[in-house]
Order: C-alpha cells, then sequence, then structure tokens
C-alpha cells in the first residue's frame, strides 16, 4: 500500500523514541496524519538531565526540550499530552483513550517506555516525601520537598546509575545523602567490581554515604521522624527518601492487544511487533542484536533514538534494519563515564590507566581475543578507539594497551 495524506501513525509516547519517529516519518515522506499521545502533560524534553544538571540546578525553569513546539505545527504532527490511551484493538486498528475517545490508525508505534519499579518495603505507602525519578514533575517533587527540609538529610535506596547520579546532584545542592545498596557492591548488576571500587570512592571522596549489602526491610514514619529499616538491623533517619532500584516494561497495552512479550515488546530488527502494523520502539522493544547474538532490552537514548528511525524506514517503505553498538553515558562529581558495548560474558579485563591524568583510565572487556566492551573515565579518545574495535571485530594487542607508556592509537593497538 503506497503513503497517502489518508493515512493516520500513532505514536503512544512522546519522549525521546517517539518524538524521533514522528520526525523521522516525515523526513522519509509520510504525508498522512501522525498523532502523539502521552500521559505527561509536559512539553516533550531530554530526560537524561533529570538526574543531573536539570535537579542540581534549582534556576532551571524546564529541562530542554525535545524540539520548539512550533516544530509539531510545522511537521503537522499532533501533541495530544496528558491523555491516556486505555486499550489497542488490533484487529479494528484502533486505540480508545481514557475518556472513551476512539482513534483509528493505519500504523501504530508504540514508545510507551518503562515505569518506576516500587519495591513490596513494609511502610512505603505512607512514607512522607519518598520520590522516584523518571519526569519533570519528579524532579520539581524531589526539589520543594528538598527546599522545604530543614537537616536535607536524603536516603537513596539503590546504587544503580540513576540512584549515584541523583546522589551526585543533591550532594550539590547541599543534602546530606546516603545511598542504600542491595548487592555487596554499587552497580554490581551492570560492570566490573573495579568500576563498582572506583564508584564507591568517588562518591565517599564527595561526601556521599555508601552503604552495600543493606536489604530495606521497612519504613517507619511518624508525625515527626521516618527511618528506613534493613534486615541487619541498620537504621538510617531521612527527611526524603529516593527509590531507584530498578524498572518494570510498560507492555500492559501491548500484552492487551496480543503482542508477543518476552523482557519487553518483540520486535523483529525493523522494530515490528508480532502484528503487521504495530511498532516497538525505545525502553520497551525486545530486540535482538546481531553482533551480540542475543536477545536484550535497552534503557537508553541511543538505542531509543536509533529504533525510532529504523521504524519510521521501515514504515515508510523503505529498507531498514537495525544493527547498532549499545553505548551509555553517566555524568556524576567532575567524571564523564562513556560505555560502549556490552560486557557481559567477559573472563579477562584490562584496566588502561593514562600516565598524564589520574582521573583518566579506562577499562577493557574481553571474551578470550575478542574486545567485548570498553568503559571509559574521562576518556573520549578511549571510547572512540574502543567503537572502532569492537565494530570491526579486531584483534588488538593486549601487551600495548595495558602498557601506559605506550600510545594509545590503533595503530599500536594493532601491532
Amino acid at each position: 500500500m503506497p503513503l497517502s495524506v489518508t493515512q493516520t501513525c500513532i505514536i503512544i509516547g512522546a519522549s525521546h523514541s517517539g518524538v524521533t519517529a514522528a520526525f523521522a516519518l516525515r523526513k522519509e515522506g509520510w504525508q498522512g496524519e501522525i498523532i502523539m499521545i502521552d500521559s505527561d502533560p509536559a512539553v516533550p524534553y531530554h530526560r537524561p538531565p533529570l538526574s543531573k544538571a536539570y535537579l542540581a540546578n534549582s534556576n532551571e525553569v524546564t529541562p530542554p526540550l525535545l524540539k520548539p513546539i512550533a516544530s509539531y505545527e510545522k511537521n503537522n504532527i499532533t501533541l495530544m499530552l496528558g491523555k491516556q490511551v486505555s486499550k489497542i484493538d488490533s484487529s479494528n486498528n484502533n486505540i480508545t483513550l481514557q475518556n472513551g475517545d476512539l482513534l483509528s490508525y493505519d500504523k501504530l508505534i508504540l514508545a510507551t517506555g518503562a515505569s518506576p519499579f516500587i519495591p513490596p518495603i513494609t511502610g512505603i505507602d505512607t512514607a512522607q516525601n519518598l520520590f522516584t525519578l523518571r519526569t519533570q514533575a519528579d524532579v520539581e517533587n524531589i526539589r520543594s520537598a528538598f527546599l522545604a527540609s530543614e537537616q536535607k538529610r536524603v536516603v537513596i535506596i539503590g546504587g544503580g546509575y540513576i540512584g549515584l547520579e541523583t546522589a551526585a546532584s543533591i550532594k550539590k545542592m547541599g543534602g546530606d545523602v546516603s545511598v542504600l545498596e542491595r548487592e555487596p557492591r554499587l552497580l554490581a548488576r551492570v560492570t566490573s567490581p573495579e568500576m563498582s571500587a572506583f564508584f564507591h570512592q568517588l562518591h565517599e571522596n564527595n561526601g556521599v554515604t555508601i552503604s552495600t549489602e543493606q536489604n530495606v526491610q521497612a519504613i517507619k514514619t511518624t508525625e515527626n521522624t521516618q527511618t528506613i529499616v534493613c534486615e541487619n538491623g541498620s537504621e538510617y533517619p531521612n527527611d526524603i527518601i529516593i527509590v531507584g532500584v530498578g524498572v518494570k516494561v510498560n507492555q500492559a497495552l501491548a500484552q492487551q492487544a496480543g503482542l508477543t512479550i518476552d523482557n519487553g515488546i518483540v520486535v523483529n530488527d525493523q522494530c515490528q511487533t508480532s502484528h503487521q502494523n504495530i511498532y516497538a520502539i525505545g525502553d520497551c522493544a525486545y530486540h535482538h542484536n546481531k553482533h551480540y547474538n542475543c536477545w536484550l532490552r535497552l534503557e537508553s537514548v541511543q538505542n531509543a533514538v536509533d529504533q525510532a528511525k529504523v521504524a519510521a524506514l521501515s514504515i515508510c517503505k523503505q529498507d531498514a534494519c537495525y544493527d547498532a553498538l549499545p553505548w551509555f553515558w553517566s555524568d556524576q562529581f567532575n567524571i564523564k563515564l562513556q560505555i560502549v558495548g556490552l560486557s557481559t560474558g567477559y573472563n579477562n579485563l584490562i584496566v588502561r590507566k593514562e600516565a598524564d591524568d589520574e582521573e583518566k583510565f579506562s577499562v577493557w572487556y574481553f571474551k578470550d581475543e575478542e574486545l567485548l566492551s570498553v568503559d571509559t573515565i574521562n576518556h573520549a579518545k578511549a571510547y572512540v578507539l574502543g567503537t572502532k574495535i569492537i565494530k570491526n571485530q579486531m584483534i588488538i594487542n593486549k601487551n600495548s594497551l595495558s602498557n601506559s607508556d605506550i600510545a594509545l592509537s590503533l595503530e599500536t593497538l594493532s601491532q
């Protein structure tokens, strides 16, 4: 069926993947209507700064917009913000909004993302000043509670990237910050012990209290006090609690529509679901990664943007194949972490420290001779080189890599 001005593409979700898909559709020749729906009433904005610069800077009125509002009008993209979709009828190609309105589509893109997971902690439902951090409204609520707090004691449950970024931002704001991590080390599910130790030390050096092996059991709240109680008996009095222990995929609509689900919404390499007229992109999409030959669901802006462009190309009848190498970044205090690739399955690693700067180093993860992934701290050059080596599946000289007296380059690593 050729593209037509009478066709409609509905996008559920107006964050990075949804917005990118809408504008990519126009770029690739979609002539019909584009409707973007999101429960968040705010004009679509960048999410990475939420736990970083936006939280720490009380002068920021709003986070940076993904696109100026005029761009949506210019590209004839209809924004339906503050609206909830209650049902997808994949047999009849329509959706129902919570207010009962029925909208028909020719193509549907699910960019529904994920929501913060709230653990079943005793007393969590009655806790005061307890927040997650996922939206602009979450940040504004945290800021308001922080400014109103006298002692500014903030406890963050969860020592993953979102928890650590939030800890760094609140410390910059002058907070008394503690991070509670259930595992024996920070970032245990996503990185090596060497990187965990680095971030542990980084935060402690900046005045953040890090406590590992702390399984939160209860939150005790009275009129004047609030205390987190851990399984080992440790207690943490606080004024504000921020929960950052992971997310759950927003897949209920897809499940109700009869789409294939497995750790997210299953898609092919065109980001097409088990229904030919429905696509899924971003945090909610479970896809096959060709480089690592495994199925993944990635929570990153890079993945959201790349999949959105592939979905738009496919919908507009052009050749498209999602085959991107994962990458990720994090800003905490004075360091920038950049990661390329996936370290899962590594059996040896090399930590390369640069002689000219003690705050610049990289960790290279290998499975036998194959480079799987590189973590870099304040080291853009290592990140770029690592990306090239992984993409081209180059075998490199580990002795040269580990010797900081040898310059880091493709030439020296190839010898």
